[in-house]
């Protein structure tokens, strides 16, 4: 019989051996750590007049005004003026998790009247980009076996792609997300690596951290224990404590979340939408009437109702062309969850320009645009250079992926990315604008390439570092330069 006491005591106990920083981790996180303050610091600055004053239209405020590529200011709003405002389906505890820094930060503005939501956010980013750093010197050291100099080198030139650096600057999910799924592949990645297994309450805990932050990086934790458990995972006991169970809680959860919070809203909407329209219907009548030569009661109607459909088959053909709906691409079903997919964005064009393309490089063209505001969904390189930096990327990836063939790790790894290739690039989830998941599954390309520094010597050894590390140094100038040109 399993002690519930004694389990997360043990747990605990290696939470807080996992946090405890090496000497030989201590000073590469530290040089990352303040780069990352740096272009943080040039974030708030940006927007702090603005954002620091204190203001009942919080939402106006942040959304109207915030403006860095697709990501969504709604953790400044839901801290300003705490409400599960995320999309609750795809984020189901999100909202809670912030739920502290939303009683601090109210508490601050009323003793000093500033709001300093910015630096409180920027400052749980900064924590996590630390960490994140340390977790993948210790996945490709630990784990794979690479010498630590180049696990240092691996996690340097993840940390410079385009959007997992903005991942740990803007105030949206996916740099905690990343986070939470680094952690996961790390510890199951010692399991793998010890011969143990992974305990229920383990499971559980990723899961519900992990999926509360998106539901559908969930699967990754139950796909990294398939891979840690075998066949255990699917004894009886163990599905369904470690994962029925909280899959069909957080479930439960997000639609009580919903039914309490955003239904009365979403009813009153429609309710106050529907009783202005009925209002500004009979006015337009009143006007049509007074107007008009026809003086047939019937035959005023019929013209008036011509009228009002001709005017609101203008109006939809209008809003199709507007970058919010024209963008979304052409959904499978308009389903509560098939309204997600695409299947009229080109797929190879998305690839090439968004998920290798502006995930890791920033187009110069259309700079941090939102493809709901304008940006179009395929913007192109002007130079040869970023379609050779591509190449060179995925080459080596690929490369690494065929090194690390008989790895059951990297399969583990693998496997996630390959869920994430197919609800964004099968599906079509997101991927108007698929870059801005990055942070989703970036990290398995340095992963692979770890393989390659591991299986090579001699020569080939120094010329693949010489090659990751100008191409570290190219990537942070290129896209930091990028983005602190475009706030200052």
């Amino acid at each position: 019989m399993i002690n519930p006491i004694r389990e997360f005591r043990n747990i605990a106990v290696q939470i807080a051996r996992m946090f405890r920083v090496k000497r030989s981790e201590a000073l590469p996180a530290l040089i990352a750590l303040m780069v990352y303050m740096a272009l943080n610091a040039v974030m708030i600055m940006h927007y702090a007049e603005k954002f620091m004053r204190p203001t009942r239209g919080v939402w106006s405020l942040f959304i109207k005004n915030f403006s860095i590529s697709g990501f969504d200011p709604l953790t400044y709003v839901v801290i300003s003026r705490w409400s599960p405002d995320y999309n609750i389906f795809r984020h189901p505890l999100l909202a809670f998790f912030v739920w502290p820094l939303s009683v601090i930060d109210k508490w601050l503005v009323e003793a000093t009247g500033v709001n300093f939501v910015q630096y409180m956010v920027a400052a749980i980013l900064l924590f996590l980009v630390f960490y994140s750093f340390i977790f993948v010197i210790r996945i490709c050291r630990d784990i794979i076996g690479v010498k630590n100099a180049d696990a240092i080198l691996l996690s340097s030139l993840l940390f410079s792609f385009a959007y997992v650096m903005l991942s740990f600057i803007a105030p949206d999910h996916f740099g905690p997300s990343m986070f939470m799924l680094l952690m996961a592949l790390y510890v199951c990645g010692v399991k793998l690596r010890d011969g143990k297994r992974l305990s229920g309450w383990q499971t559980m805990l990723m899961f519900l951290f992990t999926a509360g932050l998106t539901l559908s990086n969930g699967i990754k934790v139950f796909i990294d224990a398939l891979f840690v458990d075998g066949r255990r995972f699917f004894r009886p006991r163990y599905l369904l404590f470690a994962v029925l169970i909280p899959s069909a809680v957080i479930w439960s959860f997000a639609r009580w979340e919903y039914k309490y919070y955003k239904y009365p809203e979403a009813m009153k909407r429609n309710a106050e939408k529907k009783k202005k329209a009925d209002e500004n219907r009979k006015k337009d009548f009143v006007m049509f009437r007074d107007t008009t030569s026809l003086t047939d009661t019937a035959e005023v109607r019929v013209a008036f109702d011509s009228l009002m459909a001709k005017r609101d088959r203008e109006k939809k053909l209008a809003a199709e062309k507007n970058p919010h709906y024209a963008h979304r691409g052409k959904p499978i079903a308009n389903g509560e969850f098939s309204s997600w997919t695409d299947i009229s964005t080109p797929r190879w064009d998305s690839m090439v320009e968004n998920l290798f393309g502006e995930s890791i490089q920033l187009h110069p063209d259309y700079l941090l645009g939102d493809t709901l505001r304008g940006r179009p969904v395929l913007v192109y390189y002007n130079n040869w250079l970023n379609y050779t930096v591509e190449l060179v990327l995925v080459v080596l990836f690929a490369i690494g992926v065929w090194m690390g063939r008989r790895s059951k790790f990297l399969w583990m790894v693998m496997s996630g990315f390959a869920f994430d290739m197919f609800i964004h690039v099968v599906l079509g989830f997101g991927l108007n604008e698929v870059y801005i998941m990055g942070a989703h599954w970036l990290f398995v390309m340095p992963v692979a390439m770890a393989y390659i520094l591991k299986n090579v010597e001699g020569r080939k050894l120094l010329a693949v570092r010489i090659l990751l590390t100008l191409l570290t140094l190219y990537l942070l100038a290129w896209n930091a330069t990028l983005f602190v040109g475009y706030l200052i």
